[in-house]
C-alpha cells in the first residue's frame, strides 16, 4: 500500500513542485552552505525511517502526512476565518476520530499537541465544571499528570496496580471524597501498553456522577482494530455512559506527523468552561490552550485518515501485532522473558541491567528505552518496524546482553 503510493508519488508534478522549484537556486552559496550544516546536524539523530528507534511510541508518518504537512505549514489554526479551508480539514478530521471513538451526537473535539495537553485540557474542563481539586490516577499514568498538579494546583490520588499492571479496581470507591475533581484510566499505558478496566470504571463514575477522562494517546488508534481483529480487549470509548473525555494522539499509531492529539469532549457546551474572550482575531471566543495552532500536522493527519481509512488502519495494527508476536518469540529462543503478556505491540523485555544493555545497544547504533522500576527495557513495535528489522536487531540485542553479562 505504501510503495504503491511513493511510486505514484515519484511519477507526479506535485514532487516536482515540493522539491524542485527552485525558489533559492542550487547556485546559491549561503543556501548550499545551510543546508550542509542543517544536515550535519540531522545525521546525528536517530532515525525511524531505518527502524533504528525501537523504544518510541512515535513513528515515520506515512509519506502522505508529510506531503500534506508541508502544503499546510503558513496555516494559522488559532485564526481560522483566516484559513477556513484549512478550518473544514481540522472539523473533518475531529469527526473521523469522534466516529473512531462512537462519540454521541452532542460531543465535540478540540486539535491539540499531544497527549500532555489533551490531558491538560481535560483537567482543565474537569476543574472548572466541579470546582474540585483532587484527580484519582493509577500509578501507571503518563507523567503529564504530574505537571497537571504543579500547573493547576491539583492533588493527585494514585491506585496502585494489579498484578497485570492496570488500575486495581477494587480500590476505587475508598478513594473518592467530596474533593474529588476526576477519575483518569489508561487506555494503552506508556509503560506496557496495558488497558485499564475502564467499562468498570465508567460505571463507577456514571453511578457517583464522576468524571471520567480517558487517556488513550496510544491506544485509541488501535484498541478499536483490536476488537474487529478479535483480540480480548475491553471497551474503552463512549460506548460506555461514564466516559466524559478522552485524549488520543494521531502522531503515534494514527501513522501522523509530529504534533498532532486531539481531546474528544461528551458535552460540547463543556467546552464553554474553558472559553475566554479574543477580540483581535478572526473569533470571538477562543478555548484551549495553544493560541497559535498549526494547520500542517492537521492536514497531515486528516491526509492520513482518508488514505488508509478504517480498513487501511486495520492492516497497519494487524502487521505490528504480527511483528510483535515474531519479537516476543525471538526473544523467548534468546533466553529472554517478558514482564507480562503484551496487550498491544508494546513488550517489556525484563532486564537486571536495563540501563548498561540500553547504553550497549545505543552504542551500536539502536535506541530503546528503560523502565528501571520494572528493570526492564521497553521495545515497541510501530509501523515502520518490521520483522526483518527484527532478525536485524535480536543478535545486536543478545551481543549487547551478554557484554555487559545479562546473559
Amino acid at each position: 500500500m505504501e510503495k504503491e503510493y511513493l511510486d505514484r508519488k515519484a511519477n507526479s508534478s506535485t514532487t516536482k513542485h515540493l522539491f524542485g522549484s527552485g525558489l533559492l537556486g542550487k547556485g546559491d552559496k549561503k543556501r548550499n552552505d545551510l543546508l550542509k550544516e542543517l544536515n550535519s546536524f540531522k545525521k546525528r539523530d536517530y532515525s525511524f525511517s531505518n527502524g533504528h528507534i525501537l523504544g518510541s511510541m512515535c513513528t515515520q508518518p506515512h509519506p502522505i502526512a508529510k506531503e500534506a504537512y508541508i502544503s499546510f505549514l503558513e496555516t494559522n489554526l488559532g485564526d481560522p476565518e483566516l484559513f477556513p479551508g484549512t478550518k473544514q480539514i481540522e472539523s473533518n478530521l475531529i469527526q473521523f476520530i469522534k466516529e473512531l471513538l462512537h462519540a454521541p451526537t452532542t460531543a465535540t473535539g478540540q486539535i491539540v499537541s499531544g497527549g500532555t495537553e489533551g490531558n491538560i485540557t481535560a483537567m482543565w474542563i474537569a476543574k472548572k465544571l466541579t470546582g474540585k481539586k483532587e484527580i484519582i490516577i493509577p500509578d501507571s499514568a503518563h507523567f503529564s499528570f504530574q505537571k497537571i498538579a504543579s500547573l493547576m494546583d491539583m492533588k493527585l490520588v494514585a491506585i496502585p496496580m494489579t498484578k497485570e499492571y492496570t488500575l486495581d479496581i477494587t480500590k476505587i470507591k475508598e478513594k473518592i471524597t467530596k474533593n474529588t475533581a476526576a477519575v483518569v484510566g489508561i487506555a494503552g499505558s506508556t509503560e506496557l501498553g496495558t488497558i485499564d478496566p475502564i467499562p468498570e470504571l465508567s460505571d463507577i463514575c456514571y453511578d457517583e456522577n464522576i468524571f471520567c477522562h480517558v487517556d488513550a494517546a496510544f491506544g485509541g488508534y488501535i484498541i478499536p482494530f483490536l476488537k474487529e481483529l478479535n483480540y480480548d480487549v475491553p471497551e474503552f470509548d463512549f460506548k460506555l455512559d461514564g466516559v466524559s473525555t478522552i485524549s488520543i494522539d494521531a502522531h503515534k499509531m494514527g501513522y501522523s506527523a509530529i504534533p498532532l492529539g486531539a481531546l474528544i469532549i461528551r458535552d460540547g457546551k463543556w467546552f464553554d468552561q474553558i472559553s475566554v474572550d479574543s477580540p483581535y482575531i478572526s473569533v470571538k471566543k477562543h478555548a484551549g490552550i495553544l493560541g497559535t495552532r498549526s494547520g500542517g500536522p492537521v492536514a497531515g493527519a486528516y491526509a492520513v485518515a482518508r488514505y488508509l481509512g478504517m480498513d487501511g488502519y486495520k492492516k497497519v495494527v494487524e502487521n505490528c501485532m504480527n511483528t510483535t508476536k515474531y519479537a516476543e518469540e525471538k526473544l523467548d529462543e534468546i533466553g529472554l522473558d517478558l514482564v507480562i503478556k503484551p496487550t498491544m505491540n508494546v513488550l517489556g523485555v525484563k532486564l537486571s541491567k536495563p540501563e548498561k544493555v540500553a547504553k550497549k545497544l545505543s552504542e551500536y547504533g539502536w535506541r530503546v528505552n528503560t523502565m528501571n522500576h520494572l528493570s526492564c527495557i521497553r521495545i515497541v513495535l510501530m509501523p515502520q518496524i518490521t520483522k526483518k528489522i527484527i532478525d536485524e536487531f535480536i543478535p545486536i540485542f543478545k551481543k549487547s546482553c551478554e557484554e555487559v553479562g545479562e546473559l
